[in-house]
């Protein structure tokens, strides 16, 4: 699921930023190190053999790299990339015409594999192990299964549900890998690029402040990053101070943590309209009127990642931290179970 838009914002100027921003190889990637060294050695040793790289599944919060990292795939292997989404395949055919226009070396990359229905899942087994397409001709007693052979080709998938992929198909692939949270200096070298390329001038204390408020996500620090730049060339000289970031994000409701209007409003819902919890997503996605995806894939990840909220058997739970963080005092409870 994309990430929400953190204010309006020209689609144009973000899909030719984001494309001029991402890296074209394993060595220009920022961040994910363990991720990055398991991945090269697996392309080298593909190299190596002269074989098609095994299939590879990424997962984890949006906004992290998934993407970039299937164009880098195809890149470092020399084939084309294909890109599709789950949910657009919504009929065997659809994916069997996708699965017939490849070519050898190809790679195939299917965003939100998780929502690949089950007709589609069944397709592409076959697809994945043997690099044959099996088709069924005609329909009653004339009806007959014929094999198609595909080149060999790699599927990368990439999700945001790990959970929510069936084993049959998590199961193909060879490498699974997870994408986490960047840490602040990295943040920083990404929005300085992004800068470089906007060609706005930014200082280390206006570096520091995006990056501290862009939730550890590279796609949410350059939203931010030209949020700031309108609000320098408005209320400022076009360039970006530590100051004058600070009071564009405070325009923009995003706090030092990184957490917006939405992140607060599903905080204050457990902690004002449930007592802190322990409470169900579901019951939380209505009382602020929300799709529960939205606060699950978005939300939660980060929450979770700040010590904010707590996963119980009977459901989420405000923690001291979140307390803390909205300046009210923490009720004193029974220690929860932790949700394993």
């Amino acid at each position: 699921m994309p990430d929400r838009p953190i204010a309006p914002q020209s689609r144009e100027e973000d899909t030719a930023l984001d494309r001029a921003l991402r890296p074209v190889s394993l060595a220009e990637f920022p961040g994910q190190e363990r991720l990055k060294e398991n991945l090269s050695i697996l392309i080298e040793a593909s190299k190596l053999r002269r074989e098609s790289l095994e299939h590879v599944l990424f997962y984890g919060p949006p906004g992290l790299g998934k993407t970039s990292l299937a164009h880098i795939v195809a890149n470092e292997m020399g084939g084309t990339l294909h890109i599709t989404a789950g949910p657009i395949i919504t009929i065997p055919g659809d994916l069997a015409a996708i699965l017939s226009s490849l070519k050898q070396g190809d790679v195939l990359f299917i965003d939100e594999i998780h929502r690949l229905s089950r007709p589609v899942e069944e397709i592409l087994y076959p697809a994945m192990e043997d690099f044959a397409l099996d088709l069924m001709i005609g329909k009653g007693p004339s009806a007959r299964n014929i094999r198609l052979k595909l080149p060999q080709f790699t599927v990368v998938g990439a999700t945001t549900r790990l959970a929510l992929v069936s084993a049959p198909l998590r199961a193909r692939f060879g490498s699974v890998y997870r994408l986490d949270y960047y840490e602040q200096p990295v943040l920083e070298q990404i929005i300085r690029r992004g800068a470089r390329l906007l060609n706005v001038a930014i200082d280390p204390d206006g570096l520091a402040e995006i990056a501290r408020r862009g939730r550890g996500t590279p796609r949410v620090a350059l939203r931010l990053l030209r949020r700031v730049r309108d609000y320098a060339q408005v209320r400022g000289d076009g360039s970006i101070a530590g100051p004058l970031a600070a009071q564009a994000l405070s325009l923009l409701d995003v706090d030092p943590l990184g957490l917006d209007d939405l992140d607060r409003r599903v905080l204050k819902a457990i902690v004002d309209k449930f007592n802190g919890g322990p409470v169900g997503l579901e019951t939380i996605a209505a009382s602020i009127s929300e799709e529960s995806d939205t606060i699950m894939d978005v939300v939660e990840p980060y929450l979770l990642q700040l010590g904010f909220l707590d996963r119980t058997p009977r459901g989420r739970l405000a923690t001291r931290r979140a307390y803390e963080h909205l300046g009210l005092a923490y009720p004193e409870r029974p220690e929860q179970p932790a949700l394993l």
